[in-house]
This record gives structure tokens, sequence and C-alpha cells, in this order.
């Protein structure tokens, strides 16, 4: 069809296309970030290591919280190939183990006087059932309550900084989720994909509890959630099995997006000026499968106040760590 000013409509529809893409927002628009210094979760891979690279580039200074240490030194130099003189730092973290992540934030007390953004990034997903050095469900450890923990911990840190934030990444999966108050280890019914949704169900019930008590605290620390949509890392192939892993690691795949495209909502709330406390930063595209960070619905169930209160003290009896909000001023 074309229209009277001889345009048609799929030039009209190309040149909308293409406004869209340049209003969209890119890491190219990451302020400079100078003197500020992050802790990344996960970092020497996938979201993490896109995230650390962008970070650098602006000139921020990345911690990159990793559980292979070897793997972490890999990156550094990586990223120190390509960016001379970037401020890294590869330390050792395992999640899934709280005494780790109480030897992870104490030596970040040791070094650093602040901490101006914690990304909390790293992730496993729907692994054969197994627990955590604690005895907890693999999941849960690890993509919550270990992150929990650090949080918590580092929150000193974090008060001190400047423009602090606690980006924490979930997933669109919260919103199939919910969590097994009565079997949360999965010892009488366990589904690798079950208890994953579980995970990033608590995740997006944390950053918004943490968001509703950063608040009320009248702290100066901002908590936003963010999701990447459909990304092609190792999320999907280092612990899944059977149809999970062949579904997600091999039919999907070429549908997913690269990781520095899928690491752009948690680069905006870690780093723009207009991200606010509470958001949930997720891609625009269809489905939020994709494309540029945009505000995305979270859940009712994970907006629960009732829920939140419930699974915070939950996790505080299980990771031993309480929170101390500074005085309002």
């Amino acid at each position: 069809m074309t229209l009277r000013s001889g345009l048609t409509l799929n030039a009209i529809k190309g040149n909308v296309c293409r406004m869209m893409e340049r209003q969209r927002w890119t890491a190219e628009q990451i302020p400079d970030q100078a003197e500020r210094v992050f802790v990344v979760t996960g970092a020497n891979s996938g979201l993490g290591l896109a995230t650390t690279r962008a970070l650098v580039r602006r000139g921020g200074h990345v911690i990159l919280a990793v559980r292979d240490k070897g793997k972490g030194r890999r990156a550094v130099a990586e990223i120190t190939a390509e960016q001379p003189g970037a401020g890294l730092e590869a330390r050792h973290l395992d999640l899934a183990d709280l005494d780790s992540v109480r030897a992870f934030a104490q030596q970040v007390h040791t070094d650093h006087p602040r901490l101006d953004v914690l990304v909390n990034n790293a992730g496993v997903m729907a692994p054969p059932r197994s627990l955590s050095a604690q005895g907890h469900e693999l999941q849960f450890a690890c993509n919550h309550l270990g992150h929990f923990a650090l949080t918590g911990l580092l929150l000193d840190l974090l008060t001190a900084g400047r423009d602090p934030r606690v980006v924490t990444v979930t997933s669109t999966n919260h919103r199939q989720g919910r969590l097994f108050f009565d079997d949360l280890a999965g010892e009488r019914k366990y589904s690798p994909m079950a208890f994953y949704n579980q995970s990033k169900f608590a995740n997006a019930v944390f950053g918004r509890e943490l968001h509703r008590r950063l608040t009320a605290a009248g702290a100066p620390v901002r908590s936003l959630l963010a999701h990447p949509g459909y990304t092609a890392t190792n999320l999907q192939t280092s612990a899944p099995v059977g149809m999970v892993k062949v579904l997600f690691g091999r039919i999907l795949t070429p549908l997913a997006q690269p990781p520095d495209q899928g690491a752009l909502p948690q680069l905006y709330a870690a780093t723009d000026p207009d991200a606010e406390g509470g958001q949930f930063i997720g891609p625009d595209g269809l489905a939020e499968l994709r494309g540029g960070p945009t505000r995305v619905r979270l859940s009712p169930a994970a907006a629960d106040a009732e829920t939140g209160r419930r699974l915070w003290e939950l996790s505080e009896q299980l990771t031993g760590v309480r929170f101390v909000f500074p005085a309002p001023a």
C-alpha cells in the first residue's frame, strides 16, 4: 500500500523501528563511573562478564566475585588486554556456602572503605537436586540465600557509597514461581525448573522487600530488580540436565540475544541517573525476551508485603545475617 505522501507502509514501519532503536538505552549512555566501586557476582562469564566489561569501559572499578578464581583471573586478563589499566580484582565467592560469603565480605571491608554498587547477578539453573554446604537446596542457596547474606554483610559499605545501589537479577520465570515454605529443600518433591522458578521468585521478593525497608529507614541505598530476557549464557548449559538442557542449550539458542545485550537492564539499573529504587528493569521486546531496557511488571505475588516479610525473616534465620539499616537522617 502506498500513501499520498509516496511513503509505503513498510517504509513507515522501517522508520519507526529505526527511531525506536535510536531511542533505546545502550551501554554508550552509561555515565562516567570513575572512582566508583562495584561488586559483580558471577563476573567471569555471561551477563556478569558483559556487565564488568561495560563498567570498566566507563572507568568503574569492579570486584569480580567468582566461584572459580582461575576463571576470574582469566576474565581479568581478557578485559585488561582490551582495556589496559582497567580497575579489576578477582576474588573467590561461593554463594552456596555462607562461610565463603562471610569471608568475601570481610575481605571487601578490609580493602575498601565504601562500595557504590552491588550487582547480585550469579546463579545456577535447573541442576539435579543437591544441597549446599549448610544443607539448603542448591538453587535457593546460591541464587537467593547467598545474595541475601552478601547484601546484608555489605550494607554498611553501600551506605557510605556514592549513589549506592543494589541490583538483584531475577527472571521472567519469577512469574511462574512460588515459595515452597513447607519443603524448601525439596525433600518430598523436587523438580529442577520448579525450584529454579522458586529461586527467581525469591530474588524478586527480596529486591522489592529490600526497597521497602531501605525506604522506611531513609537509607541512601536504592534496591532495583532487573532481568535479561532470553540471553545465551552458560546458565542454560552448565547445570541443567535432560530436556531442560536440550531445550535451552540447543533448540532455543538461535532465538537468544548475546550477553552484551542481555546485560543492558542490569547496567541501566546500576548506573543510570533516572533509575529509581523499587523499579524492575527488563527488555522492551516481545514477551520481554530481548530488546533495550525499560520498566517492566513485577508479579503481584512477588510484590506482596506479607510474602516479603515472611521470606525476609526466614532468610535471616537460615543465613544468620540481620541487616543493620542506618538511622533516619
